[in-house]
């Protein structure tokens, strides 16, 4: 290594400086040879020894005017020196070539080590490849009337994501999304724009489907997993559009499994939601939420943030009860829901009352509950406040608050017969009501 140093230097400064060379350094063939040779030759054998070689090294040191076979160094270590001489010069060559502003010369010389990633990272980036035509960026369009002008104009109102669903054109996204658009616009991975028409939405599990009439080449549906076996802690991907940033992967584990949240939209539950650590930002709603095998498992709705920046508690809506919904979107346009048609007080109002269930404020006379004879709520000729019936049970079910009485409906079919126990005054009563579909809306 000093013999490379200093034939490196030695090289580079022939190039770099007119100085002359040093007087007399320490020759480092002269330790080779004093390490190498046992036994000196005679100096008649020399010449013609098979185990010495001799050299004329030309120079304009005197110093160095001698010849190798006068130190008498074997050919292996002769060669091992020419070996080390010469990928000195290279090495020199090639600074000299970089120092003088030739780094074309000089790329001859460099050989690139090639990019190694772990096998995690392979199956990361792999899956954002693999998964990235999938995913859609959202605007969110509305009308507006320009105060000076009065010229109507459209302007974005919000953004959000959403996936590709099949090869139809369905795109998958919340429906707090595309609330309140005139117009919506999804952008493909390639860039392409293509107006949306909205098939249909749920306002109570957040879910809305929209249409655009894109080639199906352009159109790589995602694939579906399922949610009802996932275990905490296992590895999750969410692809998005954070603040308008398309396309961004964020990864973390799921944190929890059976969450409930409220729908932005009406206030009902969602229940067995997904939490997560990923990284959701407004912008990442109706993206997708993909397991370490690059399937859907649940759609990106909320996060939980009182700065409403990623505080590392997000929230997705499973993809099998994602999965039910948009297919009776697809199919009918709505979502069809039993309904008890009740109005109800609000849990804590209940609760000061030191009561246990589902107070009725409001049964209208054409609704299930109003026909199956519900009390709701109303105040006598005085003014004095008459508490309606107290729903305290649902085929047999606890009901201790909204919650409850919700996710029993979800569980019910339109046609159903219930049995609904209520607390009336002092007693209780049993009441047989048929539910109904809920109202169509708009």
């Amino acid at each position: 290594m000093a013999a490379a140093a200093t034939s490196s230097s030695s090289a580079a400064a022939c190039f770099l400086s007119p100085c002359a060379p040093p007087r007399r350094p320490r020759h480092f063939l002269r330790h080779l040879a004093r390490a190498a040779a046992t036994k000196p030759a005679p100096a008649a054998a020399r010449p013609t020894s098979s185990s010495s070689i001799s050299l004329a090294l030309p120079s304009p040191w005197p110093w160095a005017r001698r010849r190798l076979g006068d130190l008498a160094v074997p050919a292996e270590a002769a060669g091992r020196v020419l070996s080390t001489a010469a990928g000195s010069l290279i090495v020199a060559l090639a600074s000299a070539a970089l120092i003088l502003g030739d780094p074309a010369a000089a790329s001859a010389f460099v050989v690139a080590t090639p990019r190694k990633l772990q096998a995690d990272e392979l199956a990361t980036v792999r899956l954002f490849q693999e998964n990235t035509p999938s995913v859609v960026y959202i605007t969110n369009l509305a009308v507006r009337q320009d105060a000076f002008t009065l010229d109507v104009l459209e302007v974005p109102q919000g953004s959000g994501s959403g996936f590709v669903w099949d090869k139809g054109g369905h795109i998958v996204t919340n429906f707090h999304v595309i609330r309140g658009a005139s117009d919506l616009r999804v952008t493909l991975a390639d860039q392409s724009v293509y107006e949306a028409q909205v098939v249909g939405f749920d306002q109570d599990k957040d879910v809305a489907v929209l249409s655009i009439k894109a080639p199906k080449d352009k159109l790589r549906p995602i694939p579906v997993g399922v949610s009802a076996d996932l275990l905490v802690g296992q590895k999750v991907f969410a692809i998005g559009n954070p603040f308008g940033l398309d396309h961004t992967l964020t990864t973390g584990v799921i944190s929890g499994l059976r969450r409930e949240i409220s729908s932005a939209a009406t206030g009902r539950p969602i229940q067995d939601v997904i939490q997560t650590d990923a990284a959701i930002n407004p912008g990442n709603s109706g993206g997708p939420l993909l397991d370490s095998s690059g399937n859907l498992i649940g759609v990106n709705t909320a996060i939980y943030s009182p700065s409403g920046a990623s505080s590392g508690v997000g929230f997705s809506i499973p993809v099998d009860t994602v999965g039910g919904i948009v297919d009776q979107l697809i199919k009918f346009g709505k979502v069809t829901r039993p309904i008890l048609g009740i109005k109800f007080a609000p849990d804590q109002s209940v609760e000061q009352l030191g009561l246990s269930g589902v107070l009725v404020l409001d049964a209208p006379p054409n609704g299930p509950a109003g026909k199956a004879g519900l009390q709701a709520t109303k105040r006598d000729p005085y003014g004095r406040l008459i508490l309606g019936d107290i729903i305290t049970s649902v085929n047999g079910t606890k009901v201790t608050n909204g919650s409850d009485l919700y996710r029993i409906l979800d569980q019910c079919k339109v046609g159903e017969t219930v049995m609904v126990e209520v607390l009336r005054g002092d007693h209780k009563e049993k009441i047989p009501v048929v539910l109904e579909p809920k109202p169509d809306e708009s």
